[in-house]
């Protein structure tokens, strides 16, 4: 599996762990790879290639790349930081790496739109000797560092409580996010071996919601219009809208398994009385900066996992604790937990909503 890695001085070793920052940079599994780049002088040259952009996570994401970037002593380790986003078009992604590449640059973070379409690229940055990182969306390649949380774990989390809230199963709305990407089919899969798995007959009706919240309502509505009524809600992002779809349509509120967006977490303390009982878990954009901190020690010569597993910040009925879980005052599209203490990030709200989400 290992084989196209090379142990000569001057490409990547594969070394023996832990990981230089081990409390940071926990390995994804026991058979995980420990890696060790050719250290290189900074400050470094460093790109962010997002592809798509059009909803709050991916906006909050570049938004916390940019605040990580300006931190002082992250600065100090930077010559630059440049950001593009490419939206859904893979061949413009893989482009932009391969400018990134030509262009000199030390270290690329992707957040890929498919996670096999990559290969050529990964192979060029490789011979190149540029760190590529992919997190949230990954890649399926021992020649990239992966940064990522479970997915396909989260997925299980939320049809396990689709499972103990419906005794008897039922008719559940399903909103997935953008197609093609490994979360969305790794959320998917999750899901749906779960719920099969418990034995009971459940039902299930899929859209598409693009982990948005205006497409999100959109097709919740159609849904509910069309389909519904439904026993039980699972949403990977969007959340707010789902939520608030229901409320428009005058549907009973139902257990509910679904993302960290500051909004849904209002609405499941609000209406949790009335039978909206939700788990909230998943991991905030910040996870861009443990990846940036990924590439800097990757640069630096320092030990790091090839797989890097990140924590999941989950909150159930009935722990929502107000300004703890959520932030009544904060806008309901920002997305909470959105720190690692053990990576040693830890943004405010106020950090993150400063910067812009335009490419740079």
């Amino acid at each position: 599996m290992y084989a196209g890695l090379s142990t000569t001085a001057s490409a990547v070793d594969v070394v023996a762990g832990p990981a230089t920052d081990a409390t940071c940079m926990v390995p994804w599994s026991a058979d995980t790879k420990f890696l060790q780049y050719p250290k290189k002088e900074g400050p470094y040259r460093i790109a962010l290639a997002n592809g798509y952009i059009a909803n709050t996570w991916r906006i909050q994401m570049i938004q916390t790349a940019k605040a990580y970037a300006a931190q002082p002593d992250v600065a100090a380790k930077l010559k630059e930081f440049k950001v593009v986003s490419t939206g859904e078009d893979v061949p413009a992604q893989i482009s932009a790496i391969n400018n990134f590449i030509d262009a000199g640059y030390d270290a690329i973070v992707v957040n890929a739109q498919n996670p096999t379409a990559f290969g050529p690229v990964i192979k060029r940055a490789k011979e190149a000797g540029v760190v590529l990182v992919a997190f949230d969306n990954i890649l399926d390649s021992t020649d990239a560092i992966n940064v990522n949380v479970d997915q396909k774990g989260l997925g299980v989390l939320w049809g396990n409580w689709l499972v103990s809230h419906l005794p008897n199963g039922g008719k559940v709305l399903e909103v997935r996010g953008v197609a093609g990407t490994s979360v969305d089919t790794d959320r998917h899969n999750g899901i749906h071996e779960t719920l099969d798995a418990s034995g009971k007959k459940f039902e299930v009706t899929e859209v598409v919601g693009k982990w948005d919240d205006g497409v999100a309502q959109k097709v919740t509505a159609d849904a509910i219009a069309t389909n519904g009524p439904f026993d039980g809600f699972t949403a990977q992002g969007g959340d707010t809208g789902v939520v608030q779809a229901m409320i428009d349509a005058k549907h009973p509120f139902a257990p509910f398994g679904g993302e960290t967006e500051n909004g849904f977490r209002k609405f499941c303390a609000a209406h949790a009385a009335e039978g909206l009982k939700c788990s909230s878990a998943g991991t905030g954009p910040a996870q861009v900066a443990v990846a940036i901190k990924v590439a800097i020690a990757a640069l630096e010569g320092n030990v790091v996992p090839q797989a890097v597993k990140l924590p999941t910040a989950i909150v159930e009925d009935p722990n929502f604790k107000a300004g703890q879980d959520y932030y009544p005052d904060q806008s309901d599209n920002f997305f909470v937990g959105n720190s690692f203490p053990t990576c040693g990030i830890n943004f405010t709200a106020q950090e993150i909503m400063g910067q812009n989400k335009d490419n740079q």
